[in-house]
């Protein structure tokens, strides 16, 4: 079996004997050749981490590492005179009650990261007390005595984002770290730095905390780096062929079905909007599993993502799709004004479909992975319906046997668990006709949204707003004895709720000369919201 990436036994147990890395060292070295100071932005279990290992191992001259590699020669010369390193792992720091105790840690991570230099520095009182001030000594010593420094910071907003939904705690560890980074913008720290590279989920916070450093070139949307993290298609075909060849045989599929179905589920990230990368993670514990599951969702959805998603209204995912931003739409200066899409891109939720201009970008849901898993997001999460699963299969058996009075006796059992205001409702005090008629799409669309849901989790075939010559359907759902075309409709109040379901009646008779030649059952339902009552009558 050949050989795997450096690191990947934290991500898959696939190999945990040799490993080489999948060789990303033409745009690390390209990184230290051309600039000194960096940031990163990318989504979680993308290979940050790793990134921040391959830099840490080339500037300590591990050249053992790179035999056959491209910076190999590089690392090779390395070796006769390798930097000092510091590197900062922030993803370890817990939610800490106290900025003291927070600042204990950080004294601890800062300490840990230099032991193999022995050092022997004394501090004062005051300085012992300050994460701070030991980093700023630490750097000078490293200098003094080994040269110029290289500090490697992984995660740097980590202790942020895990109060996303509890702003004051995260405006104190925004303010602490502040201090604590505003070391690096000190005159002396930079003369004594080689290299420094920094990484993060996001960069809501880049500007407040490291504003000062003027030379922190922002690489995450740059094209020449868009596939610094993560497999090109070309990188994936050449370093995994025997292990696709083995999950050919696993799967009984020939090699092209293989890929393109690894390439619908993993791949379809993009950060410049023309390089498409498969999220590394998921890849590799594909191919140690060998099955076809979410396992970037199910590795550990950050909590604070639902409730943010709560917070900020965001019901329905459909609203997301190929979505046009302005090119800025990620620059918010910190995390409270930073809005939904921006968010959703920065967690690798969203990605660039494309970069329409200079001013425009499209965004998109990168794959099926992630369009699979936002369901279980909001069911779960937002909506705290916990027996979706159950609930979706008792939904999958009744459009089975034709009995769509169950279908809607179950959906409605879900609605009813819903919280009131959970419910689009209409904020507007414009109450123009245009407005009116625009929130009653949006609740419509609300309604055939969530039970979209449900079909999503239990991977139901079914097509939504399938276009017919005359018209689109909104969903059609087909199986081997039966079509079932379902249309929704939005009735105001109870009193609306006959003329909706004649309109529905009125629309699917349109459609039906589309699926008269199919020689099997047509079931056609109309779904009225009652939104009044919340509920759907047929």
């Amino acid at each position: 079996m050949q050989k795997l990436p450096i690191g990947i036994q934290s991500f898959a147990d696939i190999s945990k004997e040799n490993y080489l890395y999948v060789d990303k060292t033409k745009q690390i070295l390209q990184l230290i050749q051309n600039g000194k100071c960096y940031f990163l932005s990318r989504p979680r279990r993308f290979g940050k981490s790793l990134t921040i290992s391959t830099l840490e191992a080339i500037f300590k001259g591990k050249a053992e590492l790179f035999k056959g590699l491209y910076a190999e020669e590089w690392v090779t010369e390395q070796s006769k005179n390798p930097n000092p390193v510091i590197k900062l792992d922030m993803s370890g720091l817990g939610n800490y009650e106290t900025i003291e105790e927070l600042n204990n840690a950080l004294i601890y991570i800062v300490k840990n990261s230099i032991k193999q230099y022995k050092l022997n520095i004394s501090y004062d009182e005051n300085i012992n007390k300050n994460a701070g001030l030991i980093f700023f000594h630490i750097i000078n010593e490293l200098h003094e005595k080994f040269g110029k420094v290289v500090i490697l910071i992984d995660e740097y907003d980590k202790p942020i984002t895990d109060n996303i939904n509890n702003l004051d705690t995260a405006n104190k560890i925004r303010d602490f770290f502040r201090k604590f980074y505003g070391i690096l913008k000190n005159s002396s720290t930079i003369d004594n730095l080689h290299f420094l590279f920094i990484t993060g989920v996001s960069k809501f916070s880049k500007a407040g905390i490291f504003s000062g450093l003027n030379n922190l070139s922002d690489i995450s949307m740059l094209e020449e780096y868009s596939d610094i993290v993560g497999y090109t298609q070309k990188e994936l075909e050449d370093n995994f062929g025997d292990w696709i060849e083995k999950a050919t045989q696993k799967l009984s599929l020939t090699k092209e079905e293989l890929l393109q179905k690894i390439k619908r589920n993993y791949d379809g990230f993009s950060f410049d909007g023309i390089t498409r990368v498969y999220n590394p993670f998921s890849v590799l514990k594909f191919f140690g599993e060998g099955k076809f599951r979410n396992y970037w969702y199910d590795s550990a959805t950050p909590s604070f993502l639902a409730k943010y998603f709560k917070d900020h209204k965001i019901q329905d995912s459909d609203d997301y799709r190929h979505l046009k931003v302005t090119s800025d739409f990620t620059n918010a200066n910190e995390i409270e004004y930073a809005s939904p899409e921006s968010f959703l891109f920065q967690t690798g939720y969203l990605t660039i479909e494309k970069w329409d201009n200079d001013d425009e970008i499209t965004l998109d849901y990168p794959n099926k992975e992630v369009k699979d898993s936002l369901p279980k997001l909001y069911l779960y999460n937002i909506y705290n319906i916990t027996d979706f699963i159950k609930l979706a299969y008792e939904i999958l058996d009744s459009l089975k046997n034709g009995d769509i009075e169950n279908v809607v006796d179950v959906f409605n059992g879900i609605l009813a668990r819903i919280p009131y205001d959970d419910f689009i409702n209409d904020k507007s005090y414009e109450k123009t006709q245009k407005s009116l008629e625009k929130n009653y799409q949006r609740k419509e669309k609300w309604y055939r949204s969530l039970f979209l849901m449900l079909l999503y989790v239990i991977k139901v075939e079914f097509y939504p707003e399938v276009h017919t010559n005359i018209g689109r359907p909104d969903i059609v759902i087909p199986f081997d004895d039966k079509t079932i075309i379902i249309e929704f409709k939005l009735a105001p109040t109870s009193k609306d709720v006959p003329a909706k379901k004649k309109e529905g009646e009125e629309q699917i008779k349109k459609y039906l000369p589309s699926y008269s030649n199919q020689n099997k059952q047509i079931i056609t339902a109309v779904f009225v919201a009652d939104d009044e009552k919340r509920q759907i009558i047929i």
